[in-house]
């Protein structure tokens, strides 16, 4: 029975964390370029992306060298089309300036609740102050059906 229950407890603190550790496969735009930037994985919370409700991308990446400012340019397609684009400065989404080694790219977003659900595909270059790409990722991600209702706020 003990052991029962370890099992089950197990399992129900799985259900809970996995949505929130939702790795994604990340393919670098030129598989054959020495990217200044390596990336080294991508996490979504939650995930799927809930429509009308505020999603989180964490980027953790390395470099080799320090950074002191640049601008991340994100495009957005749906089913093969573009369908938006947005262009961040590096400081407002990372703590600059950038030390050698580890570092996160954080970025937030509430989707409006009209977005259409499916899978969708985005693509993240990242260029230095100097407009140098220093990395360009490709990543797909879904947002579900579910939509939350406008009237309750959260904190």
């Amino acid at each position: 029975m003990a052991q029962f229950k370890l099992i089950a407890s197990l399992l129900v603190s799985l259900c809970l964390v996995l949505p929130l550790i939702q790795a994604k496969d990340v393919n670098y735009c030129d598989k054959k370029a020495d990217y200044d930037v390596k990336v080294k994985a991508v996490e979504i919370i939650p995930y799927p992306v809930a429509r009308g409700k505020p999603a989180s991308f964490s980027i953790s990446a390395t470099t080799g060298e320090s950074i002191s400012g640049g601008k991340l340019v994100i495009e957005v397609s749906y089913f093969g089309w573009h369908i938006h684009s947005e262009t961040h400065d590096l400081c407002s989404e990372t703590s600059c300036p950038v030390s050698t080694g580890d570092f996160v790219i954080a970025h937030s977003q509430d989707l409006p609740g009209y977005t259409p659900p499916g899978s969708y595909s985005l693509k993240m270059r990242l260029y230095d102050g100097n407009k140098h790409e220093l990395t360009c990722i490709a990543f797909d991600f879904d947002i579900g059906f579910a939509s939350s209702d406008s009237s309750v706020a959260e904190s």
